[in-house]
Formats: C-alpha cells, structure tokens, sequence
C-alpha cells in the first residue's frame, strides 16, 4: 500500500499513530490503496480524509476493499450468536445487530479491527446535535426541524437500548456488560453508525411485476473501513460501487494533483447532513439544500381566512380528508430550482381551494388520479419558473405559509434584516472564523433554509 510518505506521528504507549496503524491493518487484510491517493488529517475538510498526489482520470479505481475486511454482525466474533438470537434483536430502526457487534468489537482489546475502531477514541467528537444540551438546540437551530428530530431519534434509542439492548446484554455476561456497554455509549455508537455506515442498494429483480412486488426491507448498515474516511461534498468526485467480491472506490470525474477526494452520503440538504453527519456544506455550495413547511402551515392559513361558520366547517372537513390522504406531520419541500414534493403540494392546494359542490364531487370520486402528462405539468407549475403562473388562490396559499414559516426561526418582522446581516456574517471568512463550530454549522442551515424561503415569497407575491 503506497502512502505519503511522512514521519509517524508517536502517540503516548505507542510507537505509531492511530492513522499509521489503520493503514497497516488495511494492507494485512487486503485493502487495496492507489498509489496515487493518500489519508491525511492536513489538508482536509474536516478530521481525516484523502488526498490526490497525482491526476487522477475518471475511472480509476482508487481502492479495492475486499468485503472480508467490512465490519458488520456477519464478520464480528459473536457473528453466530447474533445470527441465533436474531428474532429477539428485531427493532424499528434495524440497527441492533451491528450496534451490538460495535460495543463488542470496541471495548474489546483483542478484536480483529481494534487498529480501524482506534481512529476513533471518543464519538463525541462527531458533534450531532444530539450531544448538544436542549438549550444549544434550542437556541441555534429553531425553526430547521433538527431539534424535533434530535428529540425523536433520543426518545427511540433510550427505548431500543432499554427493551431490546440491555436485557439482551444482561443475558450474554461472556461478551456484553451493562457498566460498560451503556446508554451513553450505545449513543454514541449510533452517531458513529449515522454518519460513517454503509447500506448496500438492493438489487432489482428483472422477473418481478412491478405492480405484485412487496416492499423489501432495506439491507442493514455496515461498516465501510477506508470508504468512511472520505468527505462528502454534493458536487462529488468518486463513487462507491459493490460486486459481489469487493468494494470499490471509483474516481467519476477528474482529480487533480493536490484536490481531497470527495464521496457523496446522497441527495442531503444541509440540515440532514448536521443531523445525522455532524457537519453542513457552506453556503452556496450545498445544490440539494432545502427547506420545508410545515402541512400544518397550510392549514393556519386557510382558517384565517374564514368568513361563517359553513366555511369553517367546510375547512374542517377539507382538512381531515388531507390528513388522511398524507401525514398530517408531513412537510412540503423546496429546493433551490422549486418544490420537490409538488404532487402533494398539488393535492393539498387543490382540496383547499374547492368550493362546497367542488369537494362533494371530489368525495364522491374518493380522489382523482393524474395521467403522466398531467403529473409533468405539476412538476412544472411548481418549479421556481413555475410558481408565478400559479392561480392567485393558490401563490398566496403558499406565500403565507412560507411567511409563518419563516417566523418559525423567532425573527418576527426583523427576518430580512436578520437574514441580511447572516448573509454579511458568511461571506466575511475572519468574522465566521470567530465563531463556534456549533455556530457556524447553524448559520449555514438557518441561512439556507431562510433564502429559499425568501426565494418562494418573491416568486409567490400576490
């Protein structure tokens, strides 16, 4: 394995570092390293990443990882028990097994992949809002939804590790004890699984009727050693592809001699990357940022608009009708080009906009159904070049919608100009520099959320 070549840094009780350890491991179990790339904490985005020493076409496989060398409740040492035990791990996220197979594998001196698990010696360090305090939350990230996630994705663990973990553990002493696997580090596992673990896509199958196939349950996360050291950026420039033998990284455009190579976790707006990754792409560079309101929202604003007591209950009854035709916690969401949840977006207007004898035909019709060439010109009437076309009714539906919104982050009727001076406070790099990590991973989400939201008030004004 070829790596840059530099002095190993010496760690306290060893003569290596974590990281030249890792990248022996990696030759001993069969990783495969380009000589034309290296891992580096300097020179990165953030922590460790790589880096190309030389041009890079795409193409060109920048490591193999043989999948005997992937970590996950199949290739663990307690891998028969887990299989034996299966039906008791069962949860509703599907994580057990393998958060099961990490307490093990970590806090086990002798385990097989102590030199990979290594690079990490506190979670923490990933820095999830989950492991904020509530005021921190609170306080930096009102009104963008990661604090009502956060408190969901706590109350779920607390309850995983309560019902399925720990009584799991009690029972297996040889290899889980409950004043070391604990709840804190369950958590902490969790991040770490969040925002380094890989899921396999599911492969389709050719004979099966679309229309008879039954929902396939998505292949369990595992733990990818050389693929999770990359960064992720939406513009990225290599891929991870699965064969039945091996893993590999493959350049999709090219790299030039000094560039990080970047991977992509998928189509993520900025706030799903600090939820569950710990970081945000900075402004403007995050082309998948996006910024939701609220069904709810929709709502507040057609009752406002009420004039009797038979428009109220006309409401109402529209209302109930949408609440069971999509989540009633669901949320319309906008891109940067326009809105990305338009069929829903069109349902809803549509319910909410009907007249007395409109909305009776449309109970007695249980619905409608649109063809494809109805469907594209939603998408269309919904995209940014769209939205000013709209019925009057409808552009100020959402205009207001996206105005409560907004009021959502505590701005009140100083938002444009809390916005302005955020906009002000990121394009100056020494006063960004001047805040928290914390801080600036806020502003970029706040900020982003704010300006598409700003964005659609423009293209909806009556």
């Amino acid at each position: 394995m070829a790596t840059e070549a530099k002095r190993p840094k010496v760690d306290e009780g060893s003569e290596l570092s974590p990281l030249e350890n890792f990248l022996r491991w990696c030759s001993r179990v069969g990783l495969v390293l380009s000589n034309k790339v290296y891992v580096s904490k300097e020179g990165t985005v953030a922590e460790y990443g790589m880096l190309a020493k030389d041009n890079i076409e795409e193409g060109e496989v920048l490591f193999t990882i043989p999948r005997s060398a992937l970590l996950h409740q199949g290739t663990t040492k307690v891998s028969a028990l887990l299989e034996k035990e299966k039906s008791s791990l069962e949860s509703s996220s599907g994580w057990v097994p393998l958060l099961l197979t990490l307490l093990y594998e970590h806090t086990s001196s002798e385990s097989h992949w102590k030199p990979y698990l290594s690079l990490w010696t506190d979670f923490k360090t990933l820095d999830h809002p989950m492991f904020w305090s509530n005021e921190e939350r609170s306080r930096l990230l009102r009104g963008t939804g990661i604090p009502e996630a956060v408190d969901t994705d706590l109350a779920n663990i607390r309850r995983e590790y309560t019902d399925v973990v720990l009584p799991f553990i009690i029972q297996h002493p040889d290899f889980w004890n409950p004043n070391t696997h604990t709840l804190d580090l369950y958590t902490q596992l969790v991040a770490f699984v969040m925002a380094y673990s890989f899921q396999e896509p599911q492969e389709e199958d050719d004979d099966e009727d679309e229309d008879e196939e039954e929902e396939k349950a998505p292949n369990p996360p595992m733990m990818v050693p050389m693929a999770d050291m990359l960064n992720h950026v939406s513009n990225h420039n290599a891929n991870l592809e699965f064969t039945p033998d091996s893993l590999k990284m493959v350049c999709v455009r090219p790299i030039h001699k000094g560039e990080e190579v970047f991977n992509t976790y998928g189509q993520m707006a900025n706030w799903q990357l600090l939820h569950m990754y710990g970081f945000t792409e900075p402004y403007p560079s995050n082309i998948n940022d996006t910024a939701d309101i609220p069904i709810t929202n929709l709502y507040k604003v057609v009752r406002q608009g009420i004039q009797s007591d038979l428009d109220r209950q006309l409401v109402e009854e529209q209302w109930e009708m949408l609440c069971q035709m999509m989540p009633e916690k669901g949320a319309f969401v906008f891109g940067k080009q326009g809105c990305l949840t338009d069929s829903e977006l069109h349902t809803a207007l549509k319910v909410l906009c009907m007249s007395k004898e409109e909305f009776s035909d449309f109970k007695e019709n249980e619905g409608w159904e649109e063809d494809d060439e109805e469907e594209e010109k939603i998408s269309l009437g919904f995209s940014n070049e769209g939205l000013p076309g709209l019925k009057a009714s409808w552009k100020g539906l959402i205009h207001e919608a996206a105005r409560i919104t907004l009021r959502s982050y505590e701005d009140g009727d100083e938002g444009e100009k809390i916005r302005d001076g955020d906009q002000a406070l990121i394009e100056d790099k020494a006063a960004l520099a001047g805040l928290s990590r914390r801080q600036q991973n806020a502003l970029q989400v706040k900020f982003g959320q704010r300006t598409i939201l700003h964005r659609l008030m423009e293209l909806t004004k009556p």
